[in-house]
């Protein structure tokens, strides 16, 4: 099966949440990014990957840490929560980026959303049939009755996965 696009969450999928420095307004300025997920987003990018930021977020983080770590470029849409006026598990959210992503409805099985929120990410995705992947690194968020589509520990397994959806 060919992915038409990856969709990501930003804290701890992208950056590492606990390592987030925020001004006055509480939007981070900086934030260190979660081992080897730059290399896996300039991966996917040089793959031909589509890739879309779905993130419950204040704008100025967003655009903060992604040029920080030279990697707002890769993107090619952002749907975030501040600037949509709505929140994960929330189908709107997700269909922002997906129409500017250019995907129709009837494609969205051949999408995939990493994040590491049940309750949001994985809720949100699975209710639209974007296929659900956990990316559970830690224990920050609890445990839901959401069951993601696939379940990865870093970038290096998420790498793997998408690579063998590829070959389904």
């Amino acid at each position: 099966m060919k992915l038409l696009a990856i969709l990501f969450d930003l804290g701890d999928v992208i950056m590492k949440e606990e390592t987030e420095v925020k001004d006055a307004e509480l939007s981070t300025q900086s934030a260190d990014l979660v081992d080897g997920m730059s290399d896996a987003l300039r991966a996917f990018k040089k793959r031909g990957y589509k890739l879309g930021l779905v993130a419950d977020t204040r704008p100025k983080t967003y655009w903060n840490v992604l040029h920080q770590h030279d990697l707002y470029d890769l993107f090619d849409a952002f749907a975030i929560s501040e600037e949509v006026g709505v929140e994960k598990p929330d189908a709107r959210l997700f269909e922002a980026a997906l129409n500017t992503l250019g995907i129709a409805r009837q494609d969205y099985s051949r999408v995939a959303m990493v994040g590491n929120n049940l309750a949001r990410d994985i809720r949100g995705a699975n209710n639209l049939g974007i296929i659900s992947i956990w990316f559970h690194w830690n224990e920050r968020y609890p445990v839901t009755d959401d069951k993601p589509d696939y379940e990865v520990k870093s970038a290096g397994e998420l790498m793997e996965l998408v690579e063998r959806l590829e070959s389904l």
